[in-house]
């Protein structure tokens, strides 16, 4: 990251905080549009961080250059917001944050690309690069972990924590179908001993197994036989999600 001053930012940030502070509490569809860029100005140093600290930055905008490019991208958001919907959100602050959030990331993101070098890649082209391995192979890493590992997992959140999640009240899946569905990715895509763990871990098709029993099929032996069975399904679960495209779970999220 290039470096910058750090009085400077500290600055900033006291002040954010002090006129911040002057904005009334009031329900979010009653603040006006400037209340509404003030009161969002911490988001935007929220997400300019995170650029600050990341690879793609690092050398091409200094943290104050992304707060500017971000609290540019802010008042342009604002301007946007649909009064009538955001009044009936459930949870107005959340709706807020993830509209804003979305338009200053995109904001700080093209800036970047901007000014890394001469020769620019075509944003179309950026999109398609960062699809790679990044939202849509999310989908299939929260189809598989939510399966398989979530008792051990706590839930993929993405770049920030701002995720708004929506209840699910639709009917549930048909389970028979769905474990055998889940069985052919397992086949195509699985060894014979990372199929079994899944298995029988799970009883996808057979009866469910424990940790120390499926040791003993796999001729495992010691003390932390079960460790070693716990590292198979995480290798058989990371294995599915690098190889299975995301329009084979589509369905099931």
């Amino acid at each position: 990251m290039k470096k910058y001053n750090v009085k400077n930012y500290i600055r900033y940030k006291e002040d954010v905080k002090r006129v911040v502070a002057r904005i009334p509490i009031k329900d979010y569809v009653d603040y006006t549009n400037e209340e509404l860029k003030v009161l969002f100005l911490p988001l935007v140093e929220n997400v300019a961080r995170k650029f600050s600290t990341a690879q793609e930055a690092s050398g091409v905008m200094s943290i104050m250059d992304l707060i500017q490019e971000g609290s540019l991208q802010l008042n342009k958001a604002v301007d946007k917001v649909d009064r009538e919907k955001l009044a009936q959100s459930e949870d107005k602050l959340k709706s807020l944050k993830s509209f804003f959030a979305k338009r200053i990331r995109g904001g700080i993101r093209r800036e970047i690309d901007k000014n890394r070098a001469q020769m620019r890649i075509p944003e179309h082209k950026l999109n398609e690069i960062r699809k790679d391995g990044g939202k849509d192979k999310k989908m299939v890493a929260m189809f598989f972990n939510s399966m398989f590992l979530s008792i051990d997992n706590k839930p993929y959140n993405d770049d920030d924590d701002m995720v708004y999640q929506i209840p699910d009240n639709s009917d549930p899946y048909n389970e028979t179908l769905l474990n055998t569905y889940v069985m052919s990715l397992l086949e195509k895509h699985l060894n014979p001993v990372e199929l079994l763990v899944l298995n029988r871990s799970y009883g996808l098709t057979k009866e469910k197994l424990s940790a120390q029993q499926i040791a003993k099929k796999l001729n495992i032996k010691g003390v932390s036989a079960y460790v070693r069975v716990s590292e198979l399904k995480r290798q058989a679960v990371d294995k599915l999600i690098e190889n299975v495209d995301h329009s084979q779970v589509l369905d099931y999220l």
